[in-house]
């Protein structure tokens, strides 16, 4: 017998600042999905992210060297991008 039960789910609950959520209902307007499946997509997208630049998107680092940060990240994610081509 197998089993078609979809994958397990969690629910949880964020608290959003007002122009958060107004840019989420935005966001999901012009894309036709809703806000639950925009929240889960970017969620899921953001773990698998490594640790530097989550950290940067979080906004971990020093104001003084975000710019150096972003632009090593970048040239991390070409160099990998022609190892795979």
């Amino acid at each position: 017998m197998s089993n078609n039960n979809p994958p397990r789910r969690v629910i949880m609950r964020i608290e959003l600042l007002p122009e958060a959520k107004e840019g989420l209902t935005g966001l999901c307007d012009r894309l036709g999905m809703t806000q639950i499946a925009a929240t889960s997509r970017i969620i899921e997208w953001f773990t698998t992210q490594s640790d530097v630049v989550q950290a940067a998107i979080l906004g971990l680092y020093p104001h003084d060297i975000r710019a150096e940060v972003a632009e090593m990240i970048l040239k991390r994610m070409a160099s990998e991008a022609k190892k795979r081509s």
